[in-house]
């Protein structure tokens, strides 16, 4: 098949104990699709630990770095096997953030946003645990909260591009009103900061029922010269590549017409 999709680069191993499958398994499906590149990206150590049930720890590392040799000797020369790390962007962890980017050659780190609180009173709020909590909450407290955080993860020139958006989305919760008003300052920013972000459709099987981030969102980024990658986040690997042609009539929509490859966290753009 000749390589027409962009590349996925938000994908996950089991090593984050909510993913399943053997990294041969990813590779094939990637390769079946006709990916550009495949791209290993798995949640990151966050100290201290144990931080949460949904993470590598510290010492899986090694094991973390073996899976991403496996998933390159199976592909061979059929597709390029890119690493990473999906980074946590949480109250004054920029310093191990850093210390993370120095363990290993990657291609590119994606910051995201799972937690908001301060030190000691994070709360992961995309989890099923706490979905309870939202009927409870200030939406649109938690909206500003989670954007000023979003802008200053942007700010940090930590990360290669970042996460799912708007993820604050999804169960479903939004603020009355027209919620540009919360994603044109952020757009602002994260163009000011030269950073890409990604168009994730992990979000069509959650809730919210859509991508992340909104249509929207997207436009104000197109309009803004952001670069972006198109993602699955896959945690099994039937889940790679999932709903790409649909990513890319929605990319084609607000007037993209190329996506972004990182190599050793330099980041080059090609057409789809």
């Amino acid at each position: 098949m000749n390589k027409i999709l962009p590349a996925d680069y938000h994908t996950h191993t089991p090593l984050c104990l909510h993913a399943e499958g053997a990294p041969e398994a990813y590779i094939d499906r990637a390769i079946e699709l006709g990916l550009a590149e495949y791209g290993i990206s798995d949640h990151a150590p966050q100290h201290p630990e144990p931080f949460d049930d949904w993470r590598m720890q510290e010492k899986d590392l090694p094991d973390y770095f073996e899976w991403i040799a496996r998933a390159r000797h199976h592909a061979g020369d059929k597709i390029t096997v890119r690493a990473g790390l999906e980074c946590d962007w949480v109250c004054n962890n920029q310093a191990w953030n850093e210390e993370l980017a120095t363990r290993y050659d990657w291609d590119y780190l994606i910051g995201s946003i799972h937690y908001l609180g301060g030190t000691g009173e994070e709360w992961d709020f995309d989890h099923t645990k706490w979905l309870g909590r939202w009927a409870e909450l200030d939406i649109e407290h938690a909206w500003k909260t989670y954007w000023k955080e979003y802008a200053r993860m942007a700010k940090s020139g930590l990360f290669d591009f970042l996460g799912h958006p708007d993820l604050i989305k999804k169960f479903g919760y939004f603020p009355k009103g027209d919620l540009r008003r919360f994603y044109e300052p952020v757009i602002e920013v994260v163009a000011e900061a030269g950073v890409a972000i990604e168009l994730n459709m992990a979000g069509l099987y959650k809730p919210c029922e859509e991508a992340y981030p909104s249509m929207d969102f997207l436009q104000l980024a197109a309009s803004a010269g952001i670069p972006i990658t198109l993602s699955s986040d896959a945690h099994a690997p039937s889940e790679v590549g999932r709903n790409f042609e649909q990513g890319i009539a929605m990319l084609r929509e607000v007037g993209y017409n190329s996506s972004c490859l990182f190599d050793g966290r330099v980041r080059k753009s090609r057409a789809f």
